[in-house]
């Protein structure tokens, strides 16, 4: 009943948000004597700040600018699946490049949150993207999706680009990433990628443990299966699937920095009033990006809650993919770099680089590591830091291992 409630009180909502729109059109107009007065300026930011906060966001677009020409770069579909789309970003299609697989979270956020890290990887490689679908708008006849599929795609997508691939993963699906590359290994399959890049991801959450980790070992398996777990109502296209919905997984995120986002709304409502408008959009790009979730299927959060996060089966080698224990040892001529966060406060300093230790047969010189001084989670993948300082270490150790 709870997702119910929740579609409910949103429907509930527009009306009244519309109506505040019409009233901040009427503060806002030319023809209002008293736009330019304190109150008329304090009531249309109140509202803006309102909407923002309340309104149920779509999909964000891509928004990717070719580099040189400044057009809008259009991503291609290239293969299609129920729960995940593999994009295509080519910005030079008439030169040859490294190909590189581009893997977002799939933990609440669509993959445009990753939009920094794609505009970074289109000046120099050819850039396949996997955009997790978002499971409510999945049918019950499309069937279940665990980890075990989760990996089955990423081994797909892999074998679709062929040889020469590198994979970057980006927080949550750093385990999934060593599993199929591994599996493939096993296999000696020719498209095993030649490199690996894992940034801030759940390896080893033993190390430096943070609150999701703490939470997640805080409660009992059934807990989250009893509390988190709710059916996708009508009149959406995934009416009956049992997931877990993107607005408690936001709550969670925004819960864990309240005070941060309280803040940010304050300086917004500032900027707002002070006409810093530059700033205000600055303020609501992000936002809407923030905002904009996704509900993840049942059967992939509880497995991932329990295999990854309560019984550590990756670093424990105990992990099993369709019944095949997953040896990271078998992992030999995949290059392997791992990007931490000193201020990363989603996975610790440590977790990712656990990698290192478990990938235990890859030559020294395939390896490389690095943890960046100031950086948070998000600025591992993106703004400023990314763009200056960690992407062009990325780029030189792909193309160092592209041969």
């Amino acid at each position: 009943m709870l997702y119910q409630g929740y579609e409910l009180a949103n429907r509930a909502m527009e009306p009244l948000r519309a109506g505040a729109r019409v009233w901040q059109t009427v503060l806002q107009s030319e023809l209002n004597p008293m736009r330019q007065s304190a109150w008329s300026k304090a009531s249309a930011a109140s509202i803006s700040v309102m909407d923002l906060m309340t309104r149920a966001y779509e999909k964000p677009d891509w928004q990717i600018i070719h580099p040189e020409n400044q057009s809008t770069l259009t991503p291609d579909c290239v293969v299609q699946k129920p729960f995940a789309h593999l994009l295509r970003f080519d910005a030079y299609p008439e030169q040859q490049k490294p190909r590189v697989l581009l893997v977002p979270p799939l933990s609440g956020h669509y993959a445009t949150l990753l939009r920094g890290t794609v505009k970074a990887l289109i000046k120099d490689f050819e850039v396949y993207v996997c955009d997790w679908q978002n499971a409510r708008d999945v049918p019950l006849s499309a069937g279940r999706f665990d980890l075990n599929d989760y990996i089955d795609y990423l081994i797909d997508f892999m074998r679709s680009l062929g040889t020469s691939t590198h994979v970057i993963g980006v927080c949550q699906p750093g385990p999934a990433v060593l599993s199929a590359v591994a599996l493939l290994s096993e296999a000696k399959d020719p498209a095993t990628p030649k490199s690996m890049t894992i940034i801030g991801s759940p390896i080893d959450p033993r190390e430096s443990p943070t609150e999701p980790n703490r939470l997640a070992e805080s409660r009992p398996y059934a807990w989250f299966e009893q509390n988190c777990v709710h059916r996708v109502p009508w009149p959406n296209t995934g009416v009956g699937r049992q997931v877990y919905p993107g607005f408690l997984q936001l709550a969670g995120f925004m819960s864990m920095n309240q005070s941060r986002h309280i803040d940010a709304q304050s300086r917004y409502f500032d900027d707002l009033v002070s006409e810093q408008h530059a700033a205000a959009r600055k303020h609501e790009h992000f936002y809407a990006e923030y905002l904009s979730v996704l509900d993840l299927s049942a059967e992939f959060y509880l497995q991932t809650i329990r295999d990854i996060f309560q019984t550590y089966k990756l670093p424990n080698g105990t992990f099993e993919h369709r019944g095949q224990t997953v040896d990271l040892s078998a992992i030999k001529q995949t290059a392997l770099m791992t990007i931490e966060g000193e201020l990363d406060d989603i996975s610790g300093v440590g977790q990712t680089q656990a990698a290192h230790r478990l990938c235990s047969n890859i030559p020294k010189a395939k390896r490389m590591t690095m943890v960046q001084p100031g950086a948070g989670h998000y600025g591992v993948f993106s703004g400023a830091k990314f763009r200056e300082v960690i992407y062009p270490q990325v780029r030189d150790f792909i193309v160092g291992n592209n041969s």
